[in-house]
């Protein structure tokens, strides 16, 4: 790629940038949120046009000006959010839009995906439902896909996201034996840990400019973390003993079932205390979500259930953010995020789904601030003022880019709509604090930024309850870690001794009845 410029109306995504990728290599993609790394190779991809520049396929210049024209140049992009039919099976949806000879053959597809599982070391049953399948199995169809046409030359956005560390591993595994067969690989992630272990190159882009590129074997994360800021940032996740942790939650013999008539939480029971951060860990689908919607009011409990909320003591740093609620506990099973509210309880909620269920993206930071403190009012007029004030300083300490504070977020970058909206949660200074996936999609600048901020919370007082999808973050960050397999508590670990294997183990294998964790 030569010279390659995109805009899009005053925001410059990318600008003249060189990038060389090669064949029987693989190339992480390291940048800041906004820096440009998804759009760059979404011009690859043939899902956006260059305004400017030029790219050049085996020597030769080429206009890539959709999907079709990628391909035909033997490219394929594995996006982020997998494309996929839910009720179609593999070999189905690898074989979707294809114009084969003789038309449609599934028996002959089937085998042809079975040969290049073989050759790779894939697993994939092409007679399986997509609906059926875990999300390690949905990104290997996406795969499989890409290579079933053809390509030499294979893009994965952040491709370990939502992955345990063993199946990273079969992922790496993979990719690794497709450079030995002389394919090019691009991996644009945030974990450095990932970029060290997998890619013999690094590209570093910078607010949409190349700043250049190295051998892998010759940096350091310290190192590529500098040149993706742009100054020095330290790497060390600070996790600071609270000494004093009262009692905050109570969750007992918690089931819960979705709208589909599925059990997502089983007999879950666990406890988190005020100036602590419990990690809760678990392999996409597991009852993360179930679980702290339960908790805010957002979803109902079976019969049974407890969530208790214990108050903190008058002497408590947090004690005076609040109406006092019920000194002896106040049970939360069966009030609606209103009620909750209502009855004195402070808590603040970060979820996984930012624009659906978090922020309003047809409206601008301030409007969005104003969702959690309109009925503050006393007049039939809400007063802009204090949000505005707050959305300049989100914006501010976020380091959120935005054209403007009235900009609707859905306009926004994925890493800045999360922005947007952990600051909007951490301002209201909560005595409970639910995340779930707070820094994914973010840099890491931003997300040391964030993990500082919970650590503020922590100090004062506050139980923070983090659903992440790193391990080693959670491993760092937290002081336990609640492990959550097929909706069951399958152990609560000491994340100051734990391993990763240890928890990796406990993600993916449900523990027996009476079985120590």
């Amino acid at each position: 790629m030569r010279g390659i410029t995109k805009t899009f109306g005053p925001i410059v995504a990318n600008h003249k940038v060189d990038l060389e990728i090669r064949r029987g290599e693989i190339l992480s993609l390291l940048g800041e949120n906004g820096s440009g790394k998804t759009t760059l190779m979404n011009m690859l991809s043939g899902i956006y046009f260059p305004d400017e520049g030029e790219i050049l396929v085996g020597g030769q210049s080429v206009a890539i000006r959709s999907p079709k024209d990628a391909f035909d140049l033997k490219i394929g992009m594995i996006h982020q959010h997998f494309k996929l039919v839910d009720v179609l099976t593999a070999a189905e949806n690898i074989v979707l839009g294809l114009r084969e000879p003789g038309g449609l053959n599934l028996k002959a597809a089937a085998a042809r995906i079975r040969e290049i599982c073989g050759r790779y070391g894939f697993q994939v049953d092409p007679e399986q439902k997509v609906y059926d399948m875990s999300v390690s199995q949905k990104q290997t169809v996406e795969i499989v896909k890409v290579l079933y046409r053809g390509a030499d030359i294979l893009i994965l956005d952040e491709p370990t996201a939502v992955l345990t560390p063993q199946e990273t591993e079969k992922l790496f595994d993979v990719l690794r034996n497709m450079k030995a067969d002389g394919k090019a690989v691009v991996i644009i992630t945030h974990k450095l840990h990932e970029v060290m272990e997998i890619s013999d190159r690094v590209a570093v882009l910078r607010k949409g400019e190349y700043i250049g590129d190295v051998a892998t074997s010759e940096t350091s994360p310290q190192a590529l973390t500098d040149m993706m800021v742009g100054r020095a940032v330290s790497l060390n996740i600070e996790r600071p003993l609270v000494e004093t942790r009262n009692l905050r939650l109570e969750v007992k013999d918690l089931s819960v079932r979705t709208a589909e008539g599925v059990l997502a939480l089983d007999n879950v029971t666990f406890q988190a205390y005020g100036g602590e951060i419990l990690g809760v860990a678990g392999i996409s689908g597991s009852g993360q979500k179930e679980l702290l919607e339960a908790i805010a009011g957002l979803q109902s409990a079976l019969p049974g259930a407890h969530i208790i909320y214990h108050p903190p003591a008058p002497d408590e740093p947090v004690a005076g953010r609040h109406v006092p609620v019920d000194r002896a506990g106040e049970e939360l099973v069966g009030k609606d995020p209103l009620q909750i509210r209502r009855i004195g309880v402070s808590m603040a909620f970060v979820p996984e789904d930012r624009l659906g269920m978090g922020l309003v993206g047809s409206m601008g930071m301030p409007d969005n601030m104003m969702l959690k403190s309109y009925r503050a009012g006393h007049g039939p007029l809400a007063d802009r003022r204090p949000s505005r004030a707050l959305a300049q300083k989100v914006k501010e300490e976020l380091e959120v880019v935005t054209p403007s504070l009235s900009t609707p977020v859905r306009r926004l970058s994925g890493g800045n709509v999360q922005k947007v909206l952990v600051g909007r949660e951490l301002a209201s200074s909560p005595t409970l604090l639910m995340t779930a996936y707070a820094v994914r999609g973010l840099d890491i600048n931003t997300s040391y930024t964030i993990y500082r901020l919970l650590n503020e919370q922590k100090k004062q007082g506050a139980a923070v309850i983090f659903v992440g999808e790193d391990l080693d973050v959670l491993l760092e960050l937290c002081d336990r870690i609640l492990v959550l397999c097929a909706g069951h508590v399958n152990g609560v670990v000491d994340a100051r001794t734990a391993t990763k294997e240890e928890v990796g183990l406990l993600m993916t294998r449900l523990k027996k009845e009476g079985e120590q964790a």
